[in-house]
């Protein structure tokens, strides 16, 4: 079974992050740029919070707040959900399902090491299913 390592293995470990006090269009100006659904909030190496399209659309959107004018510290998800490198996406899957999260932040021990999306995980899952059929379809046809 693949584990978050796997994944980020093959995905990379870049992860775009902001500050807590960057305005919330600074923050959407560099979601937009890099094509991600999600920004970390660290305070030098600390993660303080998550920035997704979703805190935007219900923190800032139907509050009535300006974008250029609110920090996104004021908008963020503060309780932020970890997963380890050793986990496996099938752990990964369930955790997001159960949080309703699209985003996971991966440490090994205390550094941060990468990002994992819901959409990695998917990809994930439907490659390892897809070998998995590869296989028994080999045993099968006795090859």
């Amino acid at each position: 079974m693949k584990t978050v390592r796997d994944v980020l293995k093959a995905k990379g470990g870049v992860v775009f992050a902001a500050e807590p006090d960057d305005t919330v269009y600074s923050a959407l100006t560099t979601m937009a740029e890099q094509n991600i659904g999600a920004l970390l909030v660290r305070e030098g190496a600390r993660v303080v919070g998550i920035f997704s399209e979703r805190d935007y659309a219900r923190q800032v959107i139907l509050k009535g707040k300006a974008s250029k004018d609110t920090p996104i510290r004021d908008v963020m998800t503060a309780r932020v959900v970890f997963v380890r490198p050793e986990q496996n996406i099938e752990e990964c899957m369930a955790l997001m399902t159960d949080k309703h999260i699209r985003h996971l932040p991966v440490l090994d021990g205390d550094t941060l090491i990468g990002l994992v999306s819901i959409g990695d995980v998917v990809k994930a899952v439907i490659s390892e299913k897809e070998f998995l059929i590869a296989q028994l379809e080999h045993y099968i046809s006795g090859g």
